[in-house]
């Protein structure tokens, strides 16, 4: 079994207020607002985006695991990860996640890959953890 860790810090209300997440084995911390979140605000993280990072981060890996095991050890894999949160009825959800792969590997076909890439993104941990999300992915082989 494998633990990870993770906190966050918030002060004041909802609309106005600040917080912080740290992740506790890199120390790394970053800043969490609502106008990052909602609105067009940039200039900090959202939890959406944090989950992003950590489908695209896992995909990325079991999928240089997959071709590997099938003989064909990736030279690279660019993953990028597109969350949509929408306000459905009266809650918000996140909808849908878009996963974008570029892969540089030999002597796989287009074919084969495209197998492996939505096996991966069915068995990946963080994918299985996101079941009730619409994950669909745009796997390109360059």
């Amino acid at each position: 079994m494998s633990k990870h860790y993770a906190k966050a810090h918030w002060e004041g209300n909802l609309l106005k207020g600040k917080g912080k997440y740290t992740l506790k084995t890199s120390g790394y911390e970053g800043s969490i607002t609502y106008t990052a979140r909602f609105e067009d605000d940039k200039t900090a993280s959202s939890p959406e985006e944090l989950i992003g990072a950590a489908i695209s981060s896992c995909f990325s890996m079991a999928l240089a695991n997959n071709l590997d095991k099938a003989g064909n050890t990736a030279e690279k894999v660019d993953t990028s990860a597109e969350v949509i949160l929408v306000k459905v009825n009266d809650a918000f959800t996140i909808t849908e996640i878009l996963l974008k792969t570029d892969v540089k590997v030999s002597g796989l076909d287009n074919k084969k890959f495209q197998e492996i890439a939505e096996q991966t993104k069915k068995s990946c941990p963080v994918s299985r953890a996101l079941t009730g999300t619409s994950i669909k992915l745009e796997a390109t082989l360059v």
